[in-house]
């Protein structure tokens, strides 16, 4: 595995190694060694798998405060995505920056999001999947969001919106 380091700390793209012979491929796509390595320690205690239908769907932006604040993991298992971080970690010195990742079930990367920091994406294909593992349960006290349009961080998404939840449009004006 390639731990790739993004514009955030401890925000990383993770590319598999594949090892191939007659048969396809093998490849890790999580290595704990490899991860502490890198400074990184979460325990996966939640999978989830997000199906969508349409092109231009987003969802987010998400994050979960203490006691349940969570990394993630993310993948496209079919399909593409344009997916988004933001840092909110007020220590940090990229706080309030996002980066952004294209990750489509071809090129089987992976990005890593630690704790503090906002997540989203928004499907560049139809009949996109994606595949989370999360280090905490999901907690709805402690969910909160961003809107996925706020002025405060300027993401430029790649496409018009076409599908998206009415709580991530209701999300108010960050505020720092």
């Amino acid at each position: 595995m390639k731990f790739l380091p993004t514009a955030l700390p401890d925000t990383f793209v993770i590319e598999p190694e594949l090892l191939g012979d007659a048969r396809g491929f093998f490849a890790r796509t999580w290595c704990q060694q490899e991860a502490a390595a890198q400074g990184l320690h979460p325990t996966w205690v939640q999978c989830n798998i997000s199906f969508n239908r349409t092109c231009g769907t987003l969802r987010g932006m998400h994050y979960q405060i203490a006691p349940a604040a969570e990394s993630k993991l993310m993948q496209c298992t079919r399909g593409a995505l344009y997916d988004v971080v933001i840092d909110l970690r007020a220590a940090s010195p990229t706080y309030l920056r996002w980066v952004a990742v294209e990750l489509t079930a071809d090129n089987r990367l992976m990005l890593y999001v630690p704790e503090g920091c906002v997540h989203g994406f928004q499907t560049l294909e139809d009949n996109t999947e994606v595949l989370y593992h999360m280090s905490a349960f999901y907690t709805p006290a402690c969910a909160r969001g961003v809107r996925w349009n706020d002025p405060t961080f300027g993401i430029r998404w790649p496409l018009p919106v076409t599908v998206i939840a009415d709580r991530d449009q209701r999300y108010p004006d960050f505020i720092a």
